[in-house]
């Protein structure tokens, strides 16, 4: 559990993870499964080569492990966990924390090309939002946007009886060069976070705001 008085998060290492705001059945941002032995998740980082289209995750699951994938190194510290690995020439770091005042979760992916070959990456950002308590079909009351300034999706559900007024937000260091916030396209049809359609796409369509299954993916 990584949290401050007004905001956390739960991740396990596998790299599923849950958060909320003020309330953590009340105001989930993302969904919960409680679920610790197939350990599901609404939030993932995804790295993408854009050369040969071979995609892995920034932390072992949701994406489906092989058994030449190398291994995982995964460390639960005060305030921090950390993911590594190395494939293919490259070594990764993954990082998530909570400010401590503020309610931001933090993730820094840092890449480092250990081979002679110069490589063109995509990293997809996703969370699946919720923005309320666990009950069945709330989460379609839930209109997303981007701000046009800075390329941010904002997420909103004024269905929220307690926290209707509240904003969530979701962004890159720098402006995504593609986004959509319907779960339909990027996870795709009689799929799932484990395969993603959004990740077979050379860009996401640029969709956002109401009647979508919502969703925040960015790609940068």
């Amino acid at each position: 559990v990584l949290a401050n008085p007004s905001f956390g998060t739960i991740v396990t290492a596998s790299g599923s993870a849950f958060s909320w705001s003020e309330n953590s059945r009340e105001n989930r941002l993302t969904p919960f499964a409680n679920d610790p032995i197939s350990d599901p998740t609404g939030e993932a980082i995804f790295v993408r080569d854009d050369e040969s289209g071979v995609a892995w995750g920034a932390t072992p699951a949701p994406l489906p492990r092989r058994s030449d994938e190398g291994r995982w190194v995964v460390r639960h510290g005060a305030g921090v966990t950390r993911f590594q690995h190395a494939l293919a020439g490259l070594e990764q770091e993954f990082a998530v924390a909570v400010d401590p005042g503020d309610p931001i979760k933090v993730a820094i992916l840092t890449l480092r090309n250990t081979s002679a070959v110069a490589r063109r990456l995509s990293v997809f950002g996703y969370v699946e939002w919720v923005l309320g308590p666990p009950r069945p079909d709330d989460r379609r009351f839930v209109v997303t946007e981007v701000d046009e300034s800075t390329g941010a999706i904002l997420a909103r559900n004024h269905y929220n009886t307690e926290f209707g007024s509240r904003v969530a937000l979701w962004h890159m260091s720098q402006r995504a060069d593609s986004y959509t916030c319907d779960r339909g396209e990027f996870i795709g049809r009689h799929r799932s976070l484990g395969r993603p359609a959004g990740l077979l796409r050379q860009q996401l369509q640029n969709r956002a705001g109401g009647g979508l299954h919502p969703c925040g993916a960015l790609q940068g």
